[in-house]
């Protein structure tokens, strides 16, 4: 049985990157889903005109527009197999997908992390906040809970059944920790992908300036704080 697969994409002012994000997402996929998370900017229109379907989320953060598209997905008569969480900047590499979703199909894996590997990583791409945020994160997430992860990349795969039961909620720079931690908590089985990086298409929302840096930090840690008192 073929599976289906639908790629979520939540994009802020990404006309300049987001049609070569979507040029290059593998034919495997059915439907592409770009969240305009209330840009000022041609996203919406690059989006439609390349093909996507296009939802507008006028409130803005990252896991609002993740959970709108959710919301689109519940709607649809023929539910996906797995999702695809993709970002619009074109830093990821889209043709990877294929290897973030074989350990679904091929050994039904629950959750797939796209590792941001720094062998694999353009010079530059990470910034400061972002590697360290990662270590600090994922270094309390093996402490406390005995977790493999080394990265939160937001390129990643998720059985869609499995991303019902997480009950995912934030709103905003929380949503990759968010369910990563709640994957932990219920015991799915997931593995990391190794994956190329590269220098993203304009400036960044969050790791571009201190107070997204600041902010995206607090959240992250307060869900690690949270669930290991839930332990």
């Amino acid at each position: 049985m073929k599976n289906k697969i639908i790629v979520i994409i939540p994009a802020y002012n990404e006309e300049a990157s987001i049609v070569k994000v979507i040029a290059a997402i593998p034919e495997i996929v059915s439907e592409v889903i770009v969240v305009n998370n209330n840009s000022t900017d041609g996203t919406e229109t690059a989006a439609k005109e390349a093909g996507a379907t296009v939802l507008n989320e006028p409130k803005r953060g990252y896991g609002h527009a993740c959970l709108k598209g959710m919301e689109y997905l519940s709607r649809l008569e023929e539910k996906p197999d797995i999702v695809v969480f993709l970002d619009g900047d074109y830093s990821d590499y889209p043709e990877e997908l294929t290897s973030i979703v074989a350990p679904i199909l091929e050994q039904d894996m629950a959750l797939v992390i796209g590792a941001r590997v720094p062998e694999l990583r353009e010079k530059g791409s990470m910034t400061f906040p972002q590697r360290f945020g990662n270590v600090l994160a994922t270094f309390l997430m093996r402490v406390f809970f005995g977790s493999r992860f080394t990265d939160l990349g937001p390129f990643r795969a998720i059985q869609y059944n499995k991303l019902l039961a997480l009950n995912m909620e934030d709103k905003t720079y929380g949503w990759t920790v968010e369910m990563q931690l709640k994957a932990l908590r219920k015991r799915y089985r997931y593995v990391e992908v190794p994956v190329h990086y590269r220098n993203r298409i304009g400036i960044s929302k969050v790791s571009g300036t201190l107070k997204g840096a600041i902010f995206a930090g607090i959240k992250i840690l307060s869900w690690i704080f949270k669930y290991s008192l839930k332990k």
